[in-house]
């Protein structure tokens, strides 16, 4: 057995032991799109209530999402052995592989869907004078790889979480350098003025302190009871974790309740070019690294990482460049609300397909 496959297992030991997944897990598609009509009726009937509640933010990071995500991540940050992270250059196919899917692929894949749907197919029933912003708002959101949210999706999909971690640090480190300049040639603006605050703030939120939380709890529960006591931790925070992704899309669904019935046809139309967006950059993703040879525990959350968005930082620019009622911002916001119920389908996809891509032919 591989040291990663050893290492895997020991991530995931229910995995390895066979263990049934639980009824509330088994449906978990069933939830999510209860949640999603639940935030969605909320916030048409509550809008004062889900109006505070989004007001709750700094630098356009909204808090109480912020400790929903501590609640999802940190019992997946607490399965790192950060010791062995050392070990992740052996993984370098898979980590060039997301790479040039977010740098390479991404935002010019999307500006072309951007063209072709809103430009072209859909241009006849969108208002004509935000045709451009809403490209643009694509564009914001293809440039921005996801932070926080790859836990979710890797752990989901049993992905090796060294991998995951190192992943999200490197594309956090292109991001500062890479965003303004690609986002500023495929907009054609001579200049981008990045919310620092936002995206240096999410980085903090999202990386820094629940790593920093994982690595001193992770510590003191080995000191105190080994093993054993860290993976009965893991178990009681198993559903924690779940419950806080459901409570998310319901803040999310909420936060635009009344948007969403207001224009239904308008959201609908922009979701088309960033859900194909989505499955065409997982699955490009999963097919180079089965070609490449990389094992499914790192390919799982690499496709992932190379499909999912930073959406508060795509928002926070489309909002700085465009103002908040622009087309820009709307499409960002599109983003915001399919990221979940999207990447949860891409998730099982994954899972579907473990036999057909160990099968590989000779």
């Amino acid at each position: 057995m591989s040291q990663l496959s050893a290492d895997v297992i020991k991530a995931h030991p229910d995995a390895a032991s066979g263990t049934r997944i639980g009824f509330f897990e088994r449906y978990l598609t069933v939830w999510v799109l209860l949640c999603i009509v639940a935030g969605t009726v909320l916030g048409h009937w509550l809008p004062g209530t889900f109006e505070a509640l989004g007001g709750m933010q700094v630098a356009q990071v909204n808090l109480p999402v912020a400790v929903l995500i501590w609640l999802m991540i940190i019992p997946m940050l607490l399965k790192i052995d950060f010791s062995a992270l050392g070990g992740v250059r052996q993984q370098w196919k898979g980590i060039g592989v997301t790479l040039f899917i977010n740098w390479a692929v991404k935002p010019f894949s999307m500006a072309l869907l951007g063209w072709i749907f809103i430009r072209h197919v859909f241009a006849g029933y969108l208002p004509a004078d935000q045709l451009d912003s809403y490209i643009a708002g694509l564009i914001l959101l293809a440039a921005a790889p996801c932070t926080a949210m790859v836990f979710v999706w890797s752990n989901l999909c049993h992905g090796e979480p060294n991998f995951t971690l190192s992943q999200v640090a490197l594309n956090d480190t292109i991001m500062v350098v890479a965003f303004a300049p690609i986002v500023a040639l495929l907009l054609g603006i001579s200049s981008i003025t990045v919310p620092w605050n936002t995206l240096l703030l999410s980085v903090l939120l999202y990386i820094v302190v629940p790593v920093a939380i994982s690595v001193v709890l992770r510590r003191w529960m080995l000191s105190r009871g080994g093993e054993a006591r860290l993976q009965a931790l893991l178990q009681r925070l198993g559903p924690a974790s779940l419950l806080a992704l459901l409570a998310t899309l319901v803040l999310l669904f909420g936060f635009q309740g009344q948007q969403i019935l207001a224009q239904p046809t308008v959201i609908a139309m922009l979701a088309v070019p960033i859900l194909i967006q989505v499955y065409f950059n997982s699955g490009l993703a999963y097919v180079l690294n089965r070609r490449f040879g990389v094992a499914h525990c790192v390919a799982g959350p690499s496709a992932l990482i190379g499909a999912s968005n930073f959406f508060e930082l795509a928002v926070a620019t489309a909002v700085g460049l465009f103002g908040v009622h622009s087309g820009a911002a709307l499409a960002t916001v599109v983003g915001v609300l399919i990221e979940v119920p999207v990447m949860l389908s891409v998730v099982r996809i994954v899972n579907g397909s473990k036999r057909w891509y160990e099968t590989r032919q000779a």
